[in-house]
């Protein structure tokens, strides 16, 4: 057992239920994680429980055939925190896994699995490894350190996470630790075609029509540099798109060799308002969503809007721009 692993491993070997949850919504590096975890944890001989604050979005149900994923239910769940330890993948933030927070104080005992820059105000503990390319990738890191085989599904769910949090294997924090979780997971079933369609050829006319309108959206600020898409709720009902159909507009902008961070301010259906980020690396995201209460990767970041969109765009958009524009004028 690798001695990064170390605390994991005691934490699982001291419990004897288990539930799992990622952050709300859940994407597939979160999905990925618990679904290896989850098979890591059963092969250990112990009993596990997905559960989510919200159900697995649609452009990742391909990752859950078997529908091992639950969705909260106050009624057919509440007596199981106090049998069971959580523990908690692909976030340091409390805040950041819906109404899955609730139980916290409830269970036997707490552990998080995280590769994301750790959460300012959390309380959490666990393994925390910002020099990990994805959760997922941790994950398929303890099955190898254990000797645990994944099974075929949970391997292709990994390798999705992977894939996913990787941009295909181009982003800064790919390394060849990330390869050797890959090819672990492709040893273990994981099919990569397979993978790269459903994520990059799957999407509805919906989706496309959706990625036009907010692109016409997009204005270029501080001579060029800065690029903001708008998505509103009136968009997705025109087009009768998803809102995680969204999830990639951000990283278009980033195309050209001039633009240096990509802003999208989206609405979803229920007038909640979200803000990512994502730079190339001279913009340090994570510390300015940390600034509105969220956070992520230098590279790759994002926070929760209390407001509504107008006064997202008139109020906080000017501040994000200003805090950018700072980093950048640093030598």
């Amino acid at each position: 057992m690798s001695g990064m692993f170390k605390k994991l491993s005691a934490f699982i070997e001291r419990r004897q239920s288990f539930i799992l949850c990622t952050h709300d919504p859940a994407d597939a590096d979160g999905l990925g994680a618990e679904l290896a975890l989850d098979c890591i944890i059963r092969t250990m001989g112990k009993k596990c429980r997905i559960i989510n604050s919200s159900p697995v979005p649609g452009n990742f149900m391909f990752m859950d055939p078997e529908y091992r994923i639950e969705t909260w239910n106050d009624t057919a769940h509440d007596l199981l925190p106090e049998k069971s330890a959580l523990l908690i993948a692909d976030t340091s933030d409390e805040y950041n896994i819906g109404v899955m927070k609730n139980i916290i104080n409830r269970t036997e005992e707490v552990f998080v699995l995280d590769h994301h820059e750790p959460a300012a105000l959390s309380s959490l503990s666990g393994l925390n490894d910002s020099s990990s390319a994805a959760t997922s990738e941790l994950a398929v890191e303890f099955a190898m350190s254990a000797g645990i085989k994944l099974d075929p599904r949970s391997a292709a769910a990994a390798y999705t996470g992977i894939v996913y949090d990787t941009g295909s294997f181009s982003y800064s924090k790919t390394t060849k630790r990330t390869f050797r979780a890959a090819l672990y997971a492709i040893k273990m079933g994981a099919v990569p075609y397979q993978s790269y369609r459903e994520l990059n050829e799957n999407s509805s006319t919906g989706a496309l029509l959706l990625q036009k309108k907010v692109f016409t959206s997009m204005e270029l600020l501080s001579e060029g540099r800065i690029a903001v898409q708008i998505l509103r709720k009136e968009d997705l009902v025109e087009t009768g798109a998803r809102f995680e159909d969204a999830e990639g507009f951000i990283n278009i902008p980033l195309k050209s060799k001039d633009i240096a961070v990509s802003v999208v301010i989206k609405e979803n259906i229920e007038d909640k308002v979200r803000c990512s980020m994502r730079s190339k690396g001279t913009v340090n995201v994570s510390k300015i969503a940390q600034g509105f209460g969220g956070g992520g990767h230098v590279s790759a970041a994002g926070f929760k809007c209390p407001q509504g969109i107008e006064q997202t765009l008139s109020q906080t958009l000017p501040q994000i721009i200003k805090e950018i524009e700072m980093q950048m004028e640093r030598p």
